[in-house]
């Protein structure tokens, strides 16, 4: 019996999957944030996103072995004050609120949304906001089960989980817009699929589309991107700049690309090359091919976390689960809908691939808890199969 466990193939295929699409983001961050016009300085290696990377990386390895080793059921609220997923939103919300504070939160590209942590004579730089997504949607998936009884309560349930999920995306959108957006989408789809009335659903969202069309409204920069997205040839040299030279680069790599590190758009004419469209020097470098390996890749851990969630036979393994492989699907298919000018531009990263410690590291989180609860699926199946 112990054998037939350890030999579950399921867990390690995530795993694989996962460590993969780090693999690449690792490989092709370097790629991108090393060309002619820098001269990179080991000393100073934590200032380089390219070399940051290749420390990250492992690093996630770690997390998300650890993690898996976590059972992930203590993540419930069987016990409120036991449960970690309370201590993770708390202290999500006052990382949220200390950012926004001037001379405490960092600013950068016109935004203030990291923390700095002094380690030595390098500055750790921390995204609250990504610790605040998975905080929050691990909190939904525990709420919808220990209420799954009195889930369609209106006023008793449904409106304060609505407050809470208010509250994240009050904070966020203030200066992550993308990220705050993306929040709201996964927690409509979260509540949606654990069983709450589709009318209660809809009753916030003229609410909500009031508050987004405001936030659009009041940023020149958001309204110059719709704009542009619009009316793409109007906004060719400016607003829309970033979306041409991606799809210049996609469809300059043709079927094979041109080589690893042989690409051009990352000599100052792809902004954000190493973060939000790293999927675009994938495609000039590797070509179709290469993207295509890659949606692949993201098509697989979709497929074997459907399969998880089939196999559990938890209530709140299956929200986990599913909330944890909705998020970086939908995370991973704006990202790519960016890049390739399907979708307007915003900041998300693609989940694994794109330089950032933080997203990787929270991304590595998730998927340790995925892990877990494939372990414990196929551990409940076996005990019960004759």
């Amino acid at each position: 019996m112990v054998k037939q466990i350890e030999s579950n193939p399921l867990p390690n295929y995530i795993a694989m999957v996962s460590i993969l699409l780090m693999a690449v983001g690792t490989v092709f961050v370097f790629s991108a944030g090393v060309n002619l016009s820098q001269e990179l300085d080991l000393q100073r290696f934590y200032d380089f996103p390219s070399l940051r990377q290749i420390l990250f990386f492992p690093l996630a390895v770690l997390i998300m072995y650890t993690v898996s080793c976590f059972d992930y059921r203590r993540f419930s609220f069987k016990s409120w004050f036991k449960s970690p997923t309370m201590y993770l939103l708390v202290l999500s919300l006052a990382l949220l609120t200390l950012v926004l504070i001037p001379g405490i939160g960092v600013e950068k590209n016109y935004a203030r949304r990291w923390l700095e942590i002094p380690a030595g004579q390098m500055k750790i730089s921390f995204q609250p906001s990504e610790l605040a997504k998975w905080s929050i949607l691990i909190f939904l998936a525990a709420y919808c089960d220990k209420f799954s009884d009195s889930l369609k309560l209106f006023w008793k349930r449904f409106v304060p989980i609505c407050m809470i999920v208010g509250l994240v995306v009050l904070l966020i959108i203030l200066e992550d817009f993308g990220t705050a957006a993306l929040i709201a989408l996964l927690a409509f789809l979260i509540l949606l699929v654990a069983g709450v009335k589709w009318w209660h659903i809809l009753a916030p969202v003229p609410i909500g589309l009031i508050g987004f069309a405001a936030a659009i409204m009041s940023s020149e920069s958001r309204r110059e991107r719709i704009a542009a997205f619009l009316q793409p040839e109007k906004w060719a040299d400016s607003a829309n700049y970033q979306a041409n030279q991606s799809l210049l680069a996609l469809g300059s790599g043709g079927l094979w690309g041109k080589g690893l590190g042989m690409g051009i758009c990352k000599y100052g004419h792809l902004p954000e090359d190493t973060t939000d469209f790293i999927f675009a020097i994938i495609g000039e470098e590797m070509g179709f091919i290469g993207a295509a390996a890659v949606i692949l890749l993201f098509i697989a851990f979709v497929w074997l976390g459907i399969l998880v969630v089939v196999r559990c036979k938890d209530r709140f393994g299956q929200l986990l689960a599913g909330t944890v492989v909705l998020a970086i699907t939908i995370q991973a298919a704006l990202n790519i809908g960016v890049v390739t000018v399907v979708l307007p531009t915003k900041g998300i990263p693609l989940p694994f691939v794109s330089a950032g410690g933080t997203s990787m590291l929270m991304s590595a989180f998730a998927v340790g808890i995925l892990i877990n609860i494939a372990r414990h699926s196929t551990k409940e199946s076996l005990e019960d199969s004759p």
